[in-house]
């Protein structure tokens, strides 16, 4: 009896161990260490002040940050051919040694070294994100391949939230001295990662499908909603709470511990009943029968493109699509008797598998890469400069706004990706329909900035955050649908090259451009007024409004551009949604 229990209880701690769920929870808590590249804005100002640079030379770390956080070839390149945790470990190393260096210049523990070293630091450290993302996406997305659109919502939302996450942890160890931030950004990523790195690997997911899926989905938007509410309490509430720093941090620890119940009830606790096991033995039977005729259907639909009337198109839906079957079975049957000779086009067809070289000749991909380059590209530009925007304004607590911004990221990733869902599944929208939605929100955010209109900096500041993330959450899962997911670590590290390619013409040039403008204009207006100048050791400041009203003019307009592109990726792309998802309303 005794071996009995033993054996039972084996069994269940093997199914924990290789439970979907239990990968999935693993994967947030990586990502909750995976963006610290939006920390830049907090610890931009200490930087600049031990190491007496102008706002240029900020601009240039901003990029060599953008650059290090996106270029990924060499993580998606790694995921492919050897096991994630190594990719992740790899990560690891290359965080502590990054940050570790700039927090040894930064504190003049090192003699002073030239400021492409510190960019050389900061690009190594940085690139840390690109395999924690791409580690747990990559894992996760084929562990839940039904369910794109919520699995990379939640997990680029956690990585958005990181930056407001590790503040909490900051404040609770030293709040006094920023530089000791930069410390904690070498350290603590590595004690999280390190301690489940074995755990996030694909495992077969879409073989553990049960019929509780969608409950455990809404539980973990609970908490989500939940972490995000208590990080704002905290934030907007900190002066009026008299609680201790430590007491607040491990509640949110807690938080973040609460996913863990799922793996937990459903490996040790929940049975999978008949009904369950008859829903898996259907949704594989659907899809062994799907994959045996996807060879011949895909070669008609090419034929029914060539051979339908135009006029097909203009009937409504339920007609159009007896139309095209009748003509697809006509196609069949002549394929069969040898009346007609089906061509096969050379390559895939959108919503099956490419490799990277083969998405690079598609245009639906450059214009979901261009779109992002401008959005994109603009909400990263506000991240790196928010620190110097905050200043401008006369904002002493500069961490407030960081972190403000890394929630409203985090809902928009999290909402981005359950919307996104919602518009496919219910409507057959093409899922870039939400994207140009999200442009249009940053666009507005910008543009009230760059109005001045009252409480200008937290409308931008939400508005900015909800945009930039829900791209990350639409963008990797509409790619995942066109262009499939054997190489979706290359294809989404490709993507991620869009922030820096922005950011390094939007934050390098335009930005910092027109501040150093200002503030010399500024300098001059003090020379003329009091006879003296600033020390020559000290860069001039630019202070108001006036500081990135311009800039914030000029992004909106990009987003207006980046929406165009989105909206003609829509049009290309609607067809190849409805025949995944079905027809869409007419």
């Amino acid at each position: 009896m005794a071996s009995e229990k033993t054996d039972h209880l084996e069994e269940r701690a093997k199914a924990f161990f290789n439970d979907r769920w239990l990968v999935f929870v693993a994967s947030m808590w990586v990502q909750s260490c995976a963006g610290i590249s939006y920390l830049f804005g907090s610890i931009s100002p200490v930087i600049k002040s031990s190491m007496g640079y102008n706002q240029r030379q900020i601009a240039i770390l901003g990029v060599a940050k953008d650059l290090g956080d996106n270029i990924g070839f060499v993580a998606g390149a790694l995921s492919e051919v050897l096991p994630i945790w190594v990719v992740l470990l790899i990560g690891v190393v290359q965080n502590f040694v990054g940050y570790g260096l700039v927090w040894l210049i930064v504190t003049h523990r090192l003699p002073a070294l030239p400021l492409w070293v510190l960019c050389i630091s900061i690009f190594v450290g940085t690139n840390v994100d690109s395999y924690f993302n791409t580690g747990a996406l990559v894992s996760c997305v084929q562990n839940f391949p039904r369910s794109r659109g919520p699995t990379v919502g939640i997990l680029k939302g956690f990585a958005g939230l990181s930056g407001a996450i590790l503040t909490q942890i900051y404040n609770t160890i030293n709040a006094s001295n920023q530089a000791s931030l930069i410390l904690m950004i070498a350290v603590w990523p590595s004690i999280v990662v390190i301690s489940v790195m074995f755990v996030v690997r694909p495992v077969g997911g879409h073989k553990q499908v049960r019929g509780s899926d969608k409950l455990s989905f809404l539980f973990i938007y609970g908490v989500c909603l939940i972490l995000a509410a208590y990080l704002l309490a905290i934030l907007l509430l900190k002066d009026a709470l008299h609680i201790s720093q430590v007491i607040l941090t491990v509640i949110l620890i807690l938080i973040l511990l609460l996913p863990i119940m799922i793996p937990v009830i459903l490996a040790f606790h929940e049975p999978r009943s008949p009904q369950e096991e008859s829903f898996l033995l259907e949704t594989q039977t659907d899809e062994t029968s799907k994959s045996k005729e996807e060879g011949n259907e895909v070669v008609i639909l090419s034929e029914v493109e060539d051979e339908k009337p135009a006029e097909v198109e203009s009937l409504p839906a339920p007609e159009r699509q007896k139309r095209i079957s009748y003509l697809q079975a006509k196609l069949f049957q002549a394929a069969a008797e040898g009346a007609v000779r089906i061509k096969r086009r050379k390559g895939p067809h959108r919503g099956e598998d490419f490799t990277l070289m083969q998405a690079l000749l598609k245009a639906d991909f450059w214009l979901i890469f261009f779109s992002l380059v401008l959005a994109s590209g603009s909400g990263m530009t506000i991240i790196d400069n928010l620190g110097q925007i905050c200043q401008s304004l006369g904002y002493s607590n500069t961490d407030m706004f960081v972190s403000m911004i890394s929630i409203w990221n985090f809902l928009g990733r999290v909402g981005g990706g359950y919307f996104s869902e919602v518009i496919i599944r219910n409507y057959a929208f093409p899922r870039p329909v939400a994207m140009a939605f999200a442009q249009v929100i940053m666009a507005s955010g910008l543009f009230f900035y760059a109005m001045d209109w009252p409480g200008a900096i937290y409308v931008m500041t939400i508005l900015t955050g909800i945009g930039y993330g829900a791209h990350w959450a639409i963008v990797p899962a509409a790619i995942s649908e066109l262009f499939g997911l054997k190489s979706f670590g290359a294809l989404y590290n490709f993507l991620t090259l869009s922030s820096p390619m922005g950011s390094l013409v939007f934050s390098g040039v335009i930005a910092s451009g027109i501040y150093d403008y200002e503030a010399g204009k500024q300098a001059a207006l003090h020379h003329q007024k009091f006879g003296s100048l600033m020390a020559d050791d000290e860069p001039p400041s630019c202070e108001g409004i006036v500081c990135y009203s311009l800039t914030c003019g000029i992004l909106s307009g990009l987003c207006i551009a980046a929406v165009m592109l989105s909206l003609i990726a829509v049009y290309r792309t609607r067809r190849v949604y409805a025949q995944l998802y079905g027809n869409s309303r007419s």
